[in-house]
């Protein structure tokens, strides 16, 4: 399947807020927070149309199975990624297109997600933000796909990541979990 990246579709916003809305509406109490994340929450930035949702919760064993299965109700699929302390879930569009991610991960590691900083980073710096949206549509282009793709953005990502914990006074770690 073929990388696609678009250009910047003001309705992401919308769309988030209104997926975080619906979480929040149907597990009311469960997530500590929950945040747009991910290239469609940075104004102008090209993206893949993937809306990327972050959640915290107080420990991932509250995401028990009857709140799993209200996830199963919204459309949101779990898939094992291997990624420890982190529960990921799919949601796909009426035509069987990725819509959404959910990323689950615990409140006492959110404020130093490598998402929630690569996303404020380039909301910080257009710069950055172009130049990751130009690595984007090149490797697009280029045909890398899945894996490949987000391989292909993993430096860029680290020394963008990396800038912005030590802005904050955080110590460097890599990106991939």
């Amino acid at each position: 399947m073929t990388t696609e990246i678009t250009e910047y579709d003001p309705s992401w916003l919308m769309s988030a807020k209104q997926a975080c809305g619906e979480l929040t509406g149907a597990l009311p109490g469960l997530f500590a927070d929950i945040e747009h994340v991910g290239s469609t929450s940075v104004p102008g930035l090209a993206a893949k149309p993937v809306i990327d949702l972050m959640a915290s919760v107080a420990t991932l064993d509250d995401l028990t199975p009857e709140r799993e299965a209200v996830l199963e109700r919204l459309g949101y699929a779990r898939q094992e990624t291997g990624m420890p302390q982190r529960l990921f879930f799919y949601r796909d569009d009426d035509a069987g297109r990725r819509s959404h991610h959910l990323h689950v991960v615990t409140e006492d590691t959110w404020d130093t997600r490598n998402e929630r900083l690569l996303r404020d980073h380039l909301l910080a710096n257009p710069v950055a933000a172009e130049a990751y949206a130009a690595l984007k549509r090149r490797l697009a282009a280029e045909g890398h796909e899945g894996l490949e793709y987000t391989k292909g953005k993993t430096e860029l990502i680290q020394r963008f990541v990396d800038q912005e914990r030590a802005a904050r006074g955080l110590p460097a770690v890599p990106v991939w979990e």
